[in-house]
């Protein structure tokens, strides 16, 4: 497994990264453990998490999974969804974040999180607010590092500029929807990024699993996979079109796309980590497996091409 700076910051984490929106609602707690444990045996270190994931039990199985081995993990969660019913449980504010650390901290069963991250932007707390109550925790040692989820460039930018101004702790990572199918934030974001050394943590690597392959044209969808109730515009001839052009690019190397899915995120040096979800043992050897193809820029230029063209 490769290991890669968290953005400009001292820490390292896996290439790979393990998503756990699946943990407490597909998988319950012996599953979860099975699954946590074989990513820590291929070396998958980075475990991304919120607490608003299966209404809180995803942090609770993760806590459990690991104790006895808190230091093997760097656990990453979040904060900004809405998790009760008082006016105050959701959201960016002072109040939200206070209360939120501390039952994150008990459901995990750490006293510190290693990035504790803003799920996401909240127009009706200013910016400084919701920093200075991360730069308190920081300072207090509940929480190593900050980051964001789902925020614009302007929006990360606005945050960078703001932790600047007033020498609080900022922004070490964000984490956007990035995939081969999925380039929008390649405009602005990855640009900002680059130039201030802000890691950038991919969801949904593979587009919700259409990269995986398991899909294909004319054919019955396979049950219980994500996209079987509901295709999300995925399945166009276009879309298609486009997998079977990659497919022939991935043959021609003994390759699969998921393993391009991976390798071509990791060919961007602003990428630090890719979360990928996984509820079998199967899925996180293939992921974890793809971490270890290293694309050439004339491959990078032409999977681009090949994706422009699309």
């Amino acid at each position: 497994m490769e290991y890669r700076y968290l953005g400009k910051s001292g820490l390292k984490v896996s290439a790979i990264g393990l998503g756990t929106n699946n943990f407490g609602r597909r998988l319950d707690a012996d599953a979860t453990a099975l699954v946590i444990n074989h990513a820590l045996d291929m070396g998958v270190t980075m475990i991304d998490t919120s607490n608003s994931y299966g209404d809180g039990y995803s942090e609770d199985y993760i806590g459990r999974a690991l104790k006895g081995k808190r230091d093997k993990a760097v656990i990453a969660t979040k904060v900004s969804s809405t998790v009760g019913d008082g006016p105050n449980d959701g959201g960016n504010s002072r109040q939200h974040i206070m209360e939120a650390v501390e039952d994150s901290l008990r459901r995990l069963q750490t006293d510190y999180i290693d990035l504790y991250q803003i799920h996401w932007h909240d127009p009706n707390v200013p910016i400084e607010e919701t920093l200075r109550a991360l730069d308190d925790l920081v300072r207090q040692g509940k929480v190593r590092y900050i980051g964001c989820s789902n925020f614009t460039a302007w929006q990360v930018c606005e945050a960078a500029w703001t932790s600047r101004s007033l020498g609080i702790a900022s922004f070490v990572s964000v984490q956007p929807r990035y995939s081969l199918m999925d380039r929008e934030i390649e405009a602005d974001l990855v640009p900002f990024c680059d130039a201030y050394g802000v890691g950038i943590l991919p969801y949904y690597p593979l587009a919700n699993g259409f990269l995986t392959g398991k899909y294909r044209r004319g054919e019955a969808v396979p049950k219980g996979t994500r996209l079987a109730e509901d295709d999300r515009g995925m399945f166009t001839d276009a879309n298609f079109d486009l997998l079977d052009k990659l497919e022939a690019f991935c043959k021609a190397r003994g390759h699969t796309v998921l393993d391009l899915a991976f390798a071509w995120l990791l060919a961007n040096d602003a990428v630090s980590s890719v979360i990928a979800g996984a509820t079998r043992v199967e899925q996180i050897i293939s992921n974890a497996k793809a971490a270890s193809w290293q694309l050439t820029a004339d491959e990078v230029a032409e999977v681009n091409a090949i994706v422009d063209a699309a």
